[in-house]
């Protein structure tokens, strides 16, 4: 794990978890996370991924790069090579639910 940062399974918000483990295999695990409005997920880390949203809504992503508010449309998605550190939190009215296909192949430099 890059900087000794959690990964998104074991970073919680609050001491609660808020992704669970739908599926794993020796090259990727396959993650659920569900924030209600103004619940989030703290500080921590991800390898390559792809990321869906299975029900979208207003996330404010905290990263290196700053603080930013996003929409967040249902049935959107991304693709990331890693992100060393952020943290996310449901700024908006409604329940965002992410699934989020991670390797488990390192691809952050530290």
């Amino acid at each position: 794990m890059a900087q000794g940062l959690k990964g998104p399974l074991q970073a919680g918000w609050l001491g609660e978890e808020v992704c669970e483990k739908l599926s794993e295999n020796k090259h990727e695990s396959i993650l659920r996370c569900t924030f209600a409005p103004g619940v989030g997920h703290e500080k921590h880390q991800h390898n390559a991924n792809f990321g869906y949203a299975i029900a979208g809504g207003k996330m404010q992503i905290t990263d290196e790069k700053g603080s930013r508010v996003v929409n967040l449309d249902t049935n959107s998605h991304f693709e990331s090579t890693g992100t060393k550190w952020h943290q996310i939190l449901n700024v908006g009215e409604t329940t965002v639910v992410y699934l989020i296909i991670e390797s488990k192949k390192s691809t952050i430099e530290n």
